[in-house]
């Protein structure tokens, strides 16, 4: 990659959502040792995601940079007033341009604009980068469980963020 500050764009070109899957299938098991089993997780995701109705209540964005994807998030509904964040990954020859920052962004913006109260997220401890990220929007950990899940000991954590405006929010 040259440098080019990248551009972050809504889903909706052939291959995004395939795109999803395999970056998430190949970087987890690189970085963490994941096996397949979370690439099937990611795959019924985005095939959720994919087949749902109502795009006022659902989103997703991609990272470009030198026109290669590089990251991507996806926005969903948990329930009517709340709204879920899924699957946000940075490359690694993308990190440190705060693309992770800049998804996230995305994500909230979307969730605020489409009515909902709060946003959540499942994330699992050895992802502390990402965890930086929610920390700094303002999410704060409501749930830790520790499980057994793609091949790996983990503990599952769930963060939450209000996104009503007030004293001491991000908006």
């Amino acid at each position: 990659m040259d440098g080019a500050r990248a551009v972050i764009r809504p889903i909706g070109k052939p291959g995004d959502l395939g795109w999803m899957v395999m970056a998430h299938g190949e970087q987890y098991a690189a970085e963490f040792g994941w096996d397949t089993t979370f690439e099937a997780l990611v795959a019924g995701i985005v095939a959720d995601f994919a087949a749902a109705d109502g795009p006022a209540r659902r989103a997703g964005w991609i990272a470009e940079q030198d026109g290669r994807r590089v990251g991507c998030v996806l926005c969903v509904a948990d329930d009517e007033s709340t709204a879920k964040l899924r699957i946000l990954l940075v490359d690694p020859v993308a990190r440190g341009q705060r693309l992770g920052t800049r998804l996230v962004d995305e994500c909230l913006e979307f969730a605020r604009a489409a009515g909902y109260a709060r946003i959540r997220l499942w994330t699992n401890d050895p992802l502390t980068s990402a965890r930086g990220i929610y920390l700094a929007a303002g999410f704060r950990l409501v749930a830790e469980e520790p499980h057994h899940s793609f091949g790996v000991d983990l503990v599952g954590q769930v963060y939450e963020l209000d996104l009503a405006p007030g004293p001491g929010r991000r908006s």
